[in-house]
């Protein structure tokens, strides 16, 4: 069972240990955050609430049995639209989390924040994330570099 919270000020502890713990997982197939992001991370994490109550992006902590095991986000939203993100502790991996939050940040997508599409991207060495956006009706459009790796972008029209 997850639960997807808006992210808060008192999740910035359990989210830098999330991301430290799993840095090294993450840039197999995601570019590297970099160093200073970890450093300056309780400003990073200050101007990541103030975007979302500004209604610029909406960031989500995935929880599950009380922990962070990762995060769902739907950021540079305008129009109608935004781009969709998403990272999964690997300890939680294979445990259909990602799928799960996908299909729960769909829903808040339309109901809640009234949005009528999303893209997203990932790297073609990802195919877990790409089968996590098939499933869930994402077509991909556009091949391109991402940080000089090969990578599609998706897009999904919401109802």
């Amino acid at each position: 069972m997850l639960t997807l919270e808006p992210l808060r000020p008192d999740h910035a502890d359990a989210l830098l240990a999330f991301e430290l713990a799993n840095r090294a997982y993450f840039t197999r197939t995601v570019p590297d955050r970099g160093d200073a992001y970890f450093a300056e991370f309780p400003a990073r994490h200050a101007a990541l609430l103030a975007e979302q109550a500004a209604g610029i992006c909406h960031f989500h902590a995935i929880v599950s049995e009380g922990t962070l095991v990762g995060r769902v986000n739907l950021i540079d939203v305008e129009d109608g639209s935004a781009e969709l993100g998403y990272r999964i502790a690997e300890s939680a991996v294979g445990r259909g989390l990602a799928k799960a939050a996908v299909a729960e940040v769909l829903h808040l997508a339309t109901t809640t924040y009234a949005l009528t599409a999303l893209t997203a991207r990932t790297t073609l060495d990802n195919p877990a994330s790409m089968a996590v956006l098939t499933h869930h009706a994402f077509t991909p459009v556009e091949e391109f570099l991402l940080d000089g790796r090969p990578a599609l972008r998706y897009r999904r029209a919401l109802a």
